[in-house]
């Protein structure tokens, strides 16, 4: 999905490990190296001052002290508000230190992860085909500057408050109207201009040992993009010796209801990133509804049974067998069926690719799936200088259904205060 803002029209749209902590602790205010006397009251210095050299000086000097005294006070009082601001407040909010943009890597059971903290975004995936040959099977960038200036069409980041399209990028709830970015026209996408995706998130815990993981978290503000409420995020990533990466997302609204609907958006390519379009690529999605759109990619709030056409992937199917049938590309929501569980989660789609016998299997507890085929990828000069084209790579984004914060029939994405959001998701690799 992805109609990307700005530069591209894309989309659809720790403990820390004792050994190397990574993630950059909170660098000390730089106020406290300051002399001691920077804080203290400016009229008590010069009153002493002014003490110590009446004690010592001949007469003539008053008249001379009393002008320098003076000068001083209309100076202080007179100072721009920042400067008294400073005044007997502790430094701490005026200099908090951000989170220091970098990669982490995981490896486990058989796959080798790097990920960053802009955006929780995976950067890369190895993964063996059928001759235990690695390759790496997401799109992404080698350098950390496309994840943070908007240049990235969501390469393999974690996209919020609010996945996927919003209406005209206005809901209304509890009957105040909220009015968000409108980074899509004429529309919301993933989140506004600067959702989680382009946010730097904090790294709670980074473990590189047996059991590898990285969480992330995230505080979103009252008023970002838009939206209402204090949020607190968590992504904790994981690898588990079945040759799975796990994800496990959650939010908690801590003062206000508010839509949350997180997804997950990695561009897959199992041949490898750069290994040109993914046309061949078989697809299967447990989803035998799809919610269809207007010309805005809005639902219309009807279900459309696949059954009979270019979107029925019940079984596995070629992509490119019948993407030319559908203008533009895939790029739909799948309302998932009830099928075949796992640990609480639904078996969401099997991805896989003929020419290395690379399988995907992808488990989730959220209601739908985006499968969306990268129709807005044009030239993005990824890894290693690869070019990555239309159709370069494919997204199965588990999510809330687009706009369900204006469409009363669809799942409900508002969570309330003392309410917690969550959604879990699994990618296993295999090969047949």
């Amino acid at each position: 999905m992805e109609q990307l803002v700005g530069v591209h029209h894309h989309h659809h749209h720790h403990s820390l490990s004792p050994r190397t902590p990574r993630t950059p602790t909170r660098a000390q205010p730089l106020l406290h190296h300051l002399p001691s006397n920077r804080f203290r009251d400016p009229h008590s210095q010069i009153h002493a001052a002014a003490g110590r050299i009446l004690r010592a000086t001949p007469p003539f000097f008053l008249v001379l002290l009393a002008a320098v005294y003076l000068l001083a006070s209309v100076t202080i009082f007179s100072a721009p508000t920042p400067l008294l601001r400073l005044r007997g407040t502790s430094p701490r909010p005026l200099l908090l230190s951000m989170p220091a943009p970098e990669f982490f890597e995981l490896h486990g059971g058989g796959l080798r992860v790097r990920l960053t903290n802009i955006g929780a975004a995976v950067t890369s995936l190895l993964a063996p085909d059928k001759n235990g040959v690695l390759a790496d099977v997401v799109l992404g960038f080698d350098s950390l500057d496309p994840y943070l200036n908007g240049t990235s069409p969501y390469f393999g980041c974690i996209v919020g408050r609010v996945a996927n399209r919003i209406k005209d990028g206005k809901f209304t709830l509890n009957g105040v109207q909220h009015n968000l970015s409108i980074n899509n026209p004429p529309n919301t996408l993933h989140g506004g201009f600067k959702g989680f995706d382009k946010t730097i998130w904090e790294v709670a815990e980074y473990n590189e040992g047996h059991n590898p993981s990285i969480t992330f978290k995230y505080y979103s503000k009252d008023g970002e993009e838009g939206y209402p409420g204090d949020v607190s995020v968590t992504a904790r990533y994981s690898l588990l010796p079945s040759a799975t990466l796990k994800l496990e997302m959650e939010a908690m609204p801590l003062n206000k209801a508010t839509p949350i609907s997180l997804a997950q958006h990695t561009y897959w390519n199992l041949a490898g990133h750069n290994s040109g379009d993914v046309l061949s690529h078989s697809v299967q999605i447990w989803g035998s509804r799809i919610t269809p759109v207007d010309q805005t990619s809005i639902p219309t709030g009807e279900f459309m049974p696949v059954s009979g056409t270019p979107f029925d992937f019940l079984t596995g199917n070629m992509i490119g067998s019948r993407i030319d049938q559908v203008p533009g590309g895939y790029d739909h929501n799948y309302v998932l069926d009830s099928g075949e569980v796992r640990l609480g989660l639904r078996h969401v789609a099997k991805v896989a690719d003929p020419s290395s016998s690379r399988v995907l299997d992808i488990w989730a507890d959220a209601p739908g799936v985006q499968f969306y085929t990268g129709n807005f990828l044009h030239g993005i000069v990824g890894k290693g200088g690869m070019v990555y084209g239309k159709h370069s790579g494919l997204c199965l984004e588990t999510q809330g259904f687009p706009n369900a914060v204006n469409q009363p029939n669809f799942p409900s994405i508002v969570i309330h205060p003392g309410e917690k959001y969550q959604h879990t998701m699994l990618f296993e690799f295999s090969t047949e």
